[in-house]
């Protein structure tokens, strides 16, 4: 087992999943509540990593973190460091790739809302924060559970979007499905099988509890 690997990907799944909740929460209740018709526009734009291929969302990200973009260029006579193959520009990638991840399962979580409890909190002049503070949140803790597993867990196994942004430098970007296709590539067939057998029990695991967060425990009702 590639222990380097394990500490970067572990590493990069946390902070991945500590952003994305912070963005993902205001955004997805912006999106849920909205009744703005260009919504639908920024909804789609939220999702489009899920149907757009990685390579494509890495090489757009690479040009924009590259020297020959402004942003990377700024970076590079100010601080004398480059985003493009380095953890930040991967953490950055990370994020944009696992959006959909965390906003999807709120929204969902926030649409099943009953509305009569968001008018009586207007009605006892609670504000759009206060009314998410204090009951959207709290009624969404399954769905807030669920956005963190599966960011997590797909940050993890992301691949495309980490070979194009982040490369393959030990200790720095090379994650776990880095180091297999490593070691298949070197023909160390034992390696591959062990952390891939490793990737898949924890695939298992988080899907399991994923549905377990989403199922409620209803029984057939007996005659």
């Amino acid at each position: 087992m590639d222990w380097q690997a394990v500490a970067v990907s572990g590493r990069l799944a946390l902070a991945t999943t500590a952003i994305l909740l912070v963005v993902a929460v205001p955004l997805a209740a912006w999106l849920a509540f909205s009744r703005r018709r260009w919504t639908v526009l920024v909804e789609a734009v939220v999702a489009l990593p899920l149907v757009l291929p990685p390579t494509v969302l890495g090489y757009y990200v690479l040009v924009a973190l590259g020297t020959s973009s402004p942003l990377g260029r700024w970076l590079q006579e100010t601080t004398g460091a480059t985003l493009a193959f380095s953890f930040s520009g991967l953490l950055i990638a990370s994020v944009l790739y696992s959006l959909p991840f965390a906003v999807q399962p709120l929204l969902a979580a926030f649409g099943s809302i009953d509305r009569r409890l968001l008018e009586a909190s207007a009605v006892l002049g609670r504000s759009r924060v206060g009314t998410v503070a204090r009951v959207v949140l709290p009624l969404s803790r399954a769905g807030l559970a669920t956005a963190a597993v599966l960011t997590f867990a797909h940050t993890v196994g992301e691949f495309g979007v980490v070979l194009m942004v982040g490369g393959n430098i030990p200790g720095e970007t090379r994650t776990l499905s880095i180091s297999v296709y490593d070691s298949v590539q070197a023909f160390d067939y034992a390696a591959a099988g062990r952390t891939s057998l490793a990737l898949l029990a924890f695939s298992l695991v988080v899907l399991s509890a994923t549905y377990a967060l989403q199922r409620g425990r209803v029984g057939w009702p007996r005659p």
